[in-house]
């Protein structure tokens, strides 16, 4: 269903996601992009730090007035870092916009465990309770006609829909879960740091934050409404040297013995209807390169009835579907959209 596009303001627009965000905005029929904000770059046309987007004809702005803002806009995607969004989101719910928020501020429904895992200071309550955790594929229902969108975080994405049915259906023990992670080096975002220097990450391969990565919290109160009851795990993130995407390969106790074609059919009838997950035949896992600049999750199985552990096998672009592309997906939901607008793109290959 097409209509007059609403206009869409993009704040934090010169990380990897803002630019994401832009390029793919650029394909969708009902929305234009009328205002990029970015504090560090204002003034400067977008396409003099990102040549790919040299066609972008609007310049950087330094100007997060809520008011002026909704002269220009009806949504705004806030890509900014943890710890912003939570000064900025409010003001602009105020004024009458849309916000669907990327950066991880709203995402924690507990604040003490905001405090814990993000070391910022929560937003007030009543905020985050306002904010809808928008995991399309699973809470996409309670998207629709929302005002305000807390996008998920990209390893909680990949590992959350790669969980969520077996925990949902009791195929698995919750507490038995590990979530061994692995991400491309745009995952960390595009500001220095010496850990992302090319001779340090090349023909390399690392662990980080082990027990204290923030998307840890952020999976398991997603699993805890899966399973009706708290959900503990085992999350390690790895960097590989790759541009984008993300694996996570779980490993859960199954309940009882399960096949392989089981988990499939099992996943296929939980996400039919959702287009952005595709579950592989028995025997066949996925790799990142096969999710490449799209917005699909790719999940695959092996169940393992001598050591009665299932393991699965979830890909995403960190930076489509684990970040700019669900937000144009939770941006379709809500106002009442075909979902695939604007991203129903085959993944680039090889």
């Amino acid at each position: 269903m097409n209509q007059s596009p609403i206009r869409a303001a993009i704040v934090g627009s010169t990380g990897y996601g803002g630019v994401e965000l832009i390029r793919l905005l650029q394909s969708h029929p009902n929305v234009t992009v009328t205002s990029v904000i970015s504090s560090s770059q204002a003034g400067a046309p977008i396409a003099e730090g990102f040549p790919h987007l040299t066609e972008i004809r609007t310049d950087l702005l330094d100007d997060v007035d809520p008011e002026q803002i909704r002269a220009k806009a009806d949504v705004v995607f806030l890509a900014t870092p943890h710890g912003v969004s939570m000064k900025l989101a409010p003001d602009f719910l105020a004024a009458g916009l849309k916000v669907i928020d990327l950066s991880g501020d709203f995402r924690l429904k507990n604040g003490e465990a905001y405090r814990e895992w993000y070391k910022h200071e929560p937003a007030p309550q009543a905020d985050v309770d306002r904010a809808v955790y928008g995991l399309c594929e699973v809470f996409g229902d309670e998207v629709a006609g929302r005002d305000f969108i807390s996008n998920p975080g990209c390893y909680a994405t990949t590992a959350s829909l790669g969980l969520y049915p077996a925990v949902q259906a009791g195929w698995i023990d919750p507490d038995s879960i590990i979530i061994d992670a692995k991400s491309g080096v745009s995952g960390a975002g595009r500001g220095l740091s010496l850990g992302n220097h090319f001779s340090e990450i090349n023909e390399n391969f690392k662990a980080y934050k082990i027990n204290k990565h923030q998307h840890t919290p952020e999976i398991e109160q997603t699993l805890s409404r899966a399973a009706g009851r708290p959900v503990t795990l085992t999350f390690t993130p790895h960097m590989v040297p790759m541009t984008r995407g993300i694996m996570c390969t779980t490993y859960a106790t199954m309940t009882e013995p399960r096949s392989d074609a089981d988990f499939a059919e099992l996943y296929r009838k939980f996400y039919e209807g959702r287009p952005f997950v595709r579950v592989r035949p028995a025997g066949q896992w996925p790799a990142t390169k096969e999710v490449w600049g799209s917005n699909y999750c790719d999940i695959g199985f092996s169940a393992d009835r001598r050591t009665k552990r299932i393991t699965i096998v979830s890909v995403t672009d960190n930076l489509v579907k684990g970040a700019a592309g669900q937000a144009i997906q939770n941006l379709n939901l809500m106002m009442g959209w075909d979902e695939t607008l604007g991203l129903r793109f085959t993944p680039a290959y090889p």
